[in-house]
């Protein structure tokens, strides 16, 4: 009995420190046929995933399998500091009961012309409950086998220290005034904070986008129980654009930004050509700043009913881009700058072109341009960046107690610069 408990603790342990320790954590999908992978807060569609520890509160993962029949998914959580990279401990240091579960809640398609599997998940539950506040990453892999890792995805627990109060700002700098916005923000009820030059990280995001970042490890100014994050030069972001959106909801009538809909053995959407707003004038419109949102109007489930279709990007560059790449983006593929996103030439139509297979829903999206070595990135070439422009901010902290091997996340706020 001892021996099957000591091989029991070797294999717990060494299934704790797979991860390289240098590697960062990403939402990455590494199969073609996984796809409209979502994980969010279930009080609202599509919201940051991020629950109180100890609360009621719980976090709703799916995705879609196209290979036909089921398949023996398994799952697992890891704790990571504020960059994403494993925390390096024991799974006793951050989970109650069990270190991995089976997905057994899934559902077959119905009426579609793209056959698939969707399946569901919720954290925590009574296999996977997170013990410490922190980020965290679900690592979803097939066979029990974390060899076949399907997809990655972030999530949070927090548990909400101290209070967070932000407000968008007019930039400082005269020369990037109409261009820039600046984030300035208080953190209150920090009074068991004994350093916060060292003890505490900021992570800023705008949109909820890794790609779109700063961290913070110095407050300006230090007030008794409150810190202040106000600097001339730290907390400013390109304003963007509004996103660009189409409307697949159906694949029977057009809908926004929809120039063609063909259905034969696979559902075609071809979108409008997209032209640069680089040089327009700043234009408002309502967008979901990155989002997407399954639904279908041709039947009654989006979950298990909506469609997939081919969805065809259609983009006029005003600009040489021999130099670099473009690429298409959004929360529906993580922001992330590859192979399917990259848009290529089209002698023909003299425009980029690329097709992307997604479910029919709504989609905000947009144009960014890329080194061949993805080293530098423009999020505003062909987009233009304006200070009026409305984002969603995210502003998490973390703390790491003296003495202790691990960052806590314990106090985050999103705001929203307009009001949409």
């Amino acid at each position: 009995m001892l021996k099957k408990i000591i091989f029991i603790f070797l294999c717990f342990t060494q299934f704790c420190f797979a991860q390289n320790a240098d590697s960062v954590y990403e939402n990455r999908t590494n199969f073609q046929h996984i796809k409209t992978v979502q994980c969010y807060n279930t009080q609202k569609e599509q919201s940051i995933p991020i629950y109180t520890l100890g609360s009621s509160d719980q976090i709703l993962l799916s995705f879609d399998d196209l290979k036909p029949g089921f398949k023996n998914y398994w799952y697992t959580i890891e704790h990571c500091n504020s960059e994403w990279k494993s925390s390096n401990l024991y799974a006793s240091d951050y989970l109650d009961n069990f270190q991995e579960d089976e997905i057994v809640n899934y559902q077959l398609s119905s009426n579609t012309i793209q056959n698939y599997t969707h399946y569901e998940l919720l954290l925590p539950n009574n296999q996977i409950k997170p013990r410490i506040a922190g980020n965290y990453i679900i690592i979803v892999y097939e066979d029990r086998d974390r060899k076949k890792t399907a997809f990655t995805q972030r999530f949070y627990v927090t548990e909400s220290k101290v209070l967070v109060a932000a407000e968008n700002a007019p930039s400082q700098n005269v020369e990037v005034f109409n261009n820039k916005q600046k984030i300035n923000f208080s953190i209150s009820n920090t009074q068991f904070i004994q350093n916060p030059f060292i003890d505490l990280k900021i992570v800023l995001l705008q949109n909820y986008s890794p790609k779109s970042f700063q961290t913070l490890k110095k407050p300006n100014k230090i007030k008794p129980n409150s810190l202040i994050y106000d600097a001339f030069d730290t907390t400013e972001f390109l304003g963007g654009n509004e996103y660009r959106k189409f409307d697949i909801r159906s694949l029977r009538f057009r809908g926004d930004n929809v120039e063609l809909i063909v259905r034969d053995s696979i559902n075609t959407v071809h979108l409008l050509q997209d032209q640069s707003l680089n040089k327009t004038t700043y234009s408002a419109q309502i967008d979901e700043d990155g989002n997407f949102f399954i639904r279908t109007r041709d039947a009654n489930n989006n979950n298990f009913q909506a469609d997939y279709a081919k969805v065809i990007f259609n983009f006029k560059s005003p600009i040489n881009i021999d130099n670099g790449h473009i690429y298409v983006v959004g929360r529906f593929n993580n922001f992330q700058l590859n192979e399917e996103n990259k848009l290529k030439y089209n002698p023909i139509k003299k425009t980029y072109q690329t097709n992307l297979l997604l479910k029919q829903g709504l989609y905000d999206y947009k144009y960014v341009w890329a080194s061949e070595d993805k080293k530098k990135i423009n999020n505003t070439i062909f987009e233009g960046s304006y200070f009026e422009t409305g984002n969603t901010y995210q502003i998490f902290i973390y703390y790491k107690k003296p003495g202790n091997r691990w960052e806590t996340l314990i106090g985050h706020t999103f705001f929203n610069t307009i009001n949409k």
